[in-house]
């Protein structure tokens, strides 16, 4: 056999092990999750965003995101993470899922339609769900705070003090 063959036999023989081990690992997961697992979404970052935060969860696992909004809707929306897969595929489905949403619609999302949607997330993992959508409500908190329009005009405005002057401030 010629040594091109059988580099060409190790690497089939790699991938085979890796696949077997992926499986193992993956077994008794729900479908959809194997293939967030394996296709995420929005994974990346946004250049000059509407808002960015990174939170990190009890078990330490950090969710950075980012989005933009355009006409009180979700236009972009993307993470980064350091964390386990369920984190990845439960930041993944929270993107996808309120990308062209408007805020109130994606305020909306809890952790427990994460876990319906991947048919259980496993008691150890339900944690990343919760830190998903904490940390896209953190975000739309943000660009919601960045947003409010001030009570008051910059116009001045004549008000009487203590002592019955009126102030121009």
């Amino acid at each position: 056999m010629a040594k091109g063959d059988k580099d060409r036999e190790m690497a089939d023989n790699i991938d085979e092990i890796a696949k077997s081990l992926q499986e193992a690992v993956l077994e008794g997961y729900s479908q959809k999750l194997k293939d967030e697992f394996f296709d995420p979404k929005n994974i990346g970052q946004i250049e000059n965003p509407d808002s960015h935060v990174h939170i990190t969860g009890a078990c330490g696992d950090t969710i950075e995101m980012s989005l933009t909004i355009k006409d009180g809707r979700i236009r972009d929306i993307k993470f980064m993470t350091d964390g386990c897969g369920a984190t990845i595929v439960c930041a993944s489905y929270v993107t996808r899922t309120v990308k062209g949403k408007s805020i109130e619609e994606a305020l909306r999302i809890k952790p427990e339609d994460v876990d319906k949607y991947f048919e259980g997330l496993p008691d150890e993992s339900k944690h990343c769900a919760k830190l998903a959508i904490d940390t896209l409500k953190a975000s739309l908190n943000k660009y919601e705070s960045r947003e409010q329009k001030p009570k008051f005009s910059s116009a001045k405005r004549k008000k009487k003090d203590i002592n019955g002057r009126t102030a121009i401030f």
